[in-house]
């Protein structure tokens, strides 16, 4: 046996190699199962709310009226077909002569949201990005 001191004393060291390892297996799993989705949106400025509102129209704005069936009319002509190509051709000739007009969309409490959502797309290809909502106070809301 050899009871005598060990000459030099060797220090403890951390293998970085299995640690590497297992920091990319870690890195390769979350690249495989994070999920990417894209997002779209329609740009929109949103109406401010005021005290009094004119009832004068303004000759730039043009009306979108959607029924709770999803019946669309665009300034007073009622389409056929409300897909969002026939909305954006009904507001271009409603727009003729119109510099940068505004469109106001009228629509029912029950109408499906994926037709205001037509509108809103067709508004977005026809090129018009101003829209606004119309919405009608309830008598005796004021009070509660």
């Amino acid at each position: 046996m050899n009871f005598s001191k060990r000459r030099g004393s060797e220090e403890p060291e951390i293998n970085l190699i299995p640690l590497i390892d297992v920091l990319l297996v870690v890195i390769i799993f979350l690249m495989l199962t994070t999920t990417y989705t894209r997002f779209s949106s329609l740009e929109i400025t949103l109406p401010s709310a005021e005290a009094e509102t004119p009832d004068v129209k303004k000759t730039n704005d043009i009306e979108v009226d959607i029924t709770t069936d999803g019946q669309i009319s665009v300034a007073g002509e009622t389409l056929k077909t409300p897909e969002p190509r026939f909305i954006s051709e009904a507001m271009q000739r409603a727009a003729k002569g119109r510099e940068d007009p505004i469109i106001i969309i009228n629509s029912d409490a029950k109408t499906a949201y994926q037709s205001v959502v037509d509108v809103m797309q067709a508004a977005q290809m026809a090129g018009y990005p101003r829209i606004s909502f119309t919405a009608q106070s309830i008598p005796g809301s004021a009070d509660h």
